[in-house]
């Protein structure tokens, strides 16, 4: 009995590695019961520290600690959602796969609440510290009146709620009482609602909420600033109208984020925020692919160029932040929905009749696809971010349905045939992310069809005749194995844009030339494509989007040997194009069409050159790269009119462009925003002694020099161009070894009004920073008033950051000129000799952190008594670091 008790032992411990295999090992879910007390330890830590803001810190006027509490009470919902979730699924899941897959899902959610809590803590501790350091010398006034938060004194009857829920254990949900409600009511709402005529409507709407925080606060932020009592009526009104169609707590919870919805006003806004209750919970949505599937739907304008189309979708997504209904995502050009908007957007679309019937089943550990579920009347279907391994073949009719997305299936490798002919109005389809080796031949049965996504499908070799798909308006093929575009696509006469990023395509089809109407085409990261025959691109008549950036096609000019290929030539008579990302061989010649072509692009970048190499900035919309090249001030001239950001590395003849600049500028190059000079042993001076009178570049806001042998310093420059740096925001210097100083402040730079960052590294001559020569009868202003950080990195002869000759000037008033009053950031790595600094104890209230080695920190010598002592707790020791010396 034994050996066979110990053979199914065996048996049932592989069954279960073979169900939870694909999840972390057991440690995690011992880690989860330790997180979940860590939980209880940090809500407790955040509600004192959100009472004490409330009750000690004047905050009605400070946006950033109002932001601060908003974003403590999402905090704290979800936290106090996390014991019914757990008890639920103990009580429904327990000992299955998906009692795996849930408690890993719940370990991750209750990880990344820890790790929002901390910041939190981190960013209100301080925000009180420097509050309370401000109101020191301010009488403060304590009002009493009850905290807003952690309340148990509302009462709700849940005990017959819960049993229509069906739910396993009842658990309390505590609510505002009216007065808490008001509290946080008018937070949000501001002064408007406690105006005399507006104050009765608005304590009202404010009760209307239920005591739910999250609705309080949206209702509140939508009412803030609206002063006709017209708009406060109706708002009363939609509010006590907007009753779901469930009783109990949906009726809370989800009538005010009803109303919210209900109140939205302009076309299409509606469902387009339905369209993002799609996507799985705390999900960031990438603004470019929801623009595209709002596009395909027609919900935007599709006779709009796609930058009008995309700022209109921006317009659309700030409306919905406004009304709280969407929130920053995670990343820059991403949005996403709060846990609850997402339940009530998901409730509201499963149940409209309208046009926007949804069924939202994404990321909930899906492996098969329920057909039942599949109603004829759904409009939009969302099974992405799960783990389906098979579609069905048939059994299914969703004829209008014009959304599918089944993005992120990975396990997914065949789309049945007969799968897609359920489908026969879809106009959306994303499939990316999945492991499909082939599309079925009934996609092209899809007329309908303007949205085609396969970004990602790394196992896709090979694309069927598209041409049947008229009505094809996006198609991205980024990232996956495709080798060739088939010759049909001659036929996608209303292709707007195509995405061939990452592909392995080797050449452009010369069918291509006959799609007129394609307004996009991306071949980023197409590092096999050599070969682009010319006529090809010149034939797309529509094209508004070149992107090929990066990829390993080069374009040449038609004076020079190209065999048959496209040259920059062919780019002159595509009339609508806006944006152009290529790379050159040459620099073009000043010429009238060359000049109409920059002219006209909103946006673009040019690599020119063998050593133009990839740089991004903030200034991107027009960027210039040119590197190996010879220059000369003709040939470059116009190119730098029509920039915002230039870079020019390892170029020759860099004295002499300069010098032609100067010479023959008409002007000023008024646009440049962003200059970097990389490798170069001119020292930007002029041969001749010529210098320009005005400032060529009056709104130069980043300046970066890096492995410049022969500059003594940036004052060469700044003569050369007749500088002034009223705007600069940003010097970084690094390998510069024959620098002696950074600047001289003088004749043409008096001060620094707007420098907030300087950056020195690495150049080894540098023994000052800053030289300005005082006068005893000239009080001038401080040098750099608005410094916030202070970058120096291994800078051996660096003493001081100014040694200037100073008999007979009083020490407080040296003090004043140099006195960084605004700086935030210090940081001080291997210069040995730099033992003073003009820092004094108001410092200490701007200070955030001072980076170096104790060693350092220890021989600082500061001018005022007790200023390090002031300072010591911003003081954070940071060992040796190689990485500290490559910038």
């Amino acid at each position: 009995m034994e050996v066979v008790a110990a053979v199914l032992g065996s048996a049932v411990m592989e069954a279960g590695r073979s169900l939870c295999g694909s999840f972390p090992s057991i440690k995690n879910f011992i880690s989860f019961q330790s997180n979940l007390s860590a939980l209880e330890k940090e809500k407790k830590s955040l509600v004192d520290l959100e009472n004490k803001v409330i009750e000690d810190v004047d905050y009605s006027s400070d946006a950033q600690m109002i932001q601060w509490l908003r974003e403590v009470e999402q905090i704290l919902l979800k936290v106090n959602s996390v014991p019914t979730g757990i008890t639920a699924n103990n009580g429904k899941l327990c000992g299955c796969f998906f009692n795996c897959s849930e408690r890993y899902r719940l370990f991750k959610e209750t990880a990344r609440m820890l790790k929002e809590m901390e910041r939190l803590l981190k960013v209100g501790d301080i925000a009180v510290k420097m509050v309370g350091r401000n109101y020191l010398t301010k009488a403060v006034e304590h009002i009493p009146g009850p905290s807003i938060v952690n309340q148990t004194t509302a009462s709700q009857n849940l005990a017959q709620v819960c049993r229509e829920m069906k739910t396993d254990k009842e658990v309390k949900v505590d609510f505002l009482n009216d007065e808490e409600s008001w509290q946080l009511f008018t937070v949000n709402a501001g002064k408007v609602a406690t105006s005399e005529h507006i104050e009765p409507i608005a304590r009202s709407v404010a009760r209307e909420c239920s005591g739910l925080p999250l609705a309080i606060t949206i209702v509140g932020s939508v009412m803030r600033g609206k002063t006709m009592i017209e708009l406060w009526k109706d708002a009363l009104n939609g509010l006590q109208r907007s009753v779901p169609y469930v009783k109990g707590i949906e009726n809370k919870v989800y009538k005010p984020l009803k109303w919210s919805y209900d109140s939205l006003q302009g076309k299409n806004i509606k469902p387009c925020f339905l369209y993002c209750c799609l996507y799985p919970e705390d999900f960031s949505i990438d603004v470019s692919e929801l623009v595209n599937c709002w596009l395909g739907e027609g919900l935007i304008d599709q006779q709009q160029n796609y930058e009008d189309s995309y700022n209109r979708a921006i317009a659309l997504i700030e409306n919905l932040k406004d009304s709280c209904l969407l929130e920053h995502g995670a990343h820059e050009g991403t949005v996403k929905m709060h846990d609850v908007v997402r339940d009530v957007a998901i409730w509201i679309s499963s149940t409209l009749e309208d046009g926007c019937k949804s069924l939202v089943q994404s990321g909930i550990g899906l492996t098969r696809i329920s057909k039942v579920e599949m109603s004829k009347s759904l409009k939009r279907v969302s099974f992405m971010n799960n783990i389906i391994t098979k579609l069905p073949d048939c059994g299914i009719c969703c004829p209008e349905t014009v959304s599918l997305l089944l993005q992120g299936n990975h396990p997914l490798d065949r789309i049945p045939n007969g799968f897609l002919q359920a489908f026969e109005s879809l106009k959306v389809l994303n499939l990316s992310g999945t492991c499909i080796l082939s599309l079925p031949q009934s996609i092209l049965q899809l007329g309908d069809l303007q949205v085609l996504l396969l970004k990602g499908c790394l196992y896709l070799e090979e694309l069927p005749q598209l041409g049947r798909l008229c009505q094809l308006q996006v198609l991205d093929c980024s990232a996956t194995g495709i080798r060739e575009l088939p010759s049909g696509m001659k036929n996608l006469i209303n292709l707007r844009q195509l995405y061939l990023s990452g592909t392995s395509i080797r050449e452009l089809p010369s069918g291509m030339k006959d799609l007129i109407n394609l307004r996009q085409l991306y071949l980023s990261g197409t590092y096999n494509l050599k070969t682009i025959q010319s006529g090809i691109v010149s034939g797309l008549s529509g094209l508004e989007v070149l992107d090929m950036i990066p990829s390993a096609y080069v374009w040449g000019l038609k004076d020079e040997a190209n065999d048959g290929q496209a040259t920059f030539e062919d780019l002159l008579n595509l009339e609508r194009l806006h944006s152009l990302s290529i790379r050159l061989e040459g620099i073009p010649p000043l010429q009238k069409e060359y000049l109409t072509l920059i002219g006209r692009l909103r946006i673009f970048e040019l690599y020119i050159g063998p050593e133009a190499t990839y740089f991004q900035s903030k200034h991107d919309k027009r960027m210039l790269s040119i590197g190996g090249l010879q220059l000369s001030g003709e040939c470059i001239g116009w190119l730098l009119t029509n920039a915002s950001s230039v870079q020019l590395n390892n170029c020759s003849g860099l004295n002499h462009m300069l010098e032609t600049l100067v010479i023959r500028s008409i002007g000023s190059y008024t646009g440049l925003k962003f200059l970097t000079i990389i490798k170069s042993s001119s020292s930007l001076r002029p041969d001749g002694g010529c210098a320009a009178h005005d400032d060529l570049l009056p709104n130069l806001e980043e300046l970066r020099l890096y492995d410049l042998t022969k500059i003594e310093s940036i004052s060469e420059l700044v003569g050369f161009l007749g500088l002034r740096f009223s705007r600069l925001k940003l010097i970084d210097v690094s390998r510069c070894d024959g620098l002696e100083y950074l600047l001289t402040c003088g004749d043409f730079i008096i001060s620094l009004p707007k420098l907030e960052t300087i950056q020195v590294s690495s150049c080894k001559s540098l023994v000052e920073l800053l030289n300005f020569p005082l006068q005893k009868n000239f009080v001038p202003e401080p040098v750099v008033p608005n410094l916030r950080t202070l970058k120096l990195v291994n800078l051996p002869r660096l003493e001081t950051l100014s040694r200037q000759d100073v008999s007979g000037l009083h020490s407080k008033f040296i003090s004043r000129v140099y006195h960084m009053k605004a700086i935030e950031q210090v940081e001080v790595f291997t210069c040995g000799n730099l033992r003073k600094l003009p820092l004094t104890i108001p410092n200490a209230n701007t200070v955030k952190e001072i980076r170096g080695q104790v060693q350092w920190w220890r021989q600082l010598e500061l001018e005022e008594h007790n200023t390090k002592s002031s300072l010591e707790r911003f003081f954070k020791e940071v060992v040796y670091d190689e990485e500290y010396f490559t910038y």
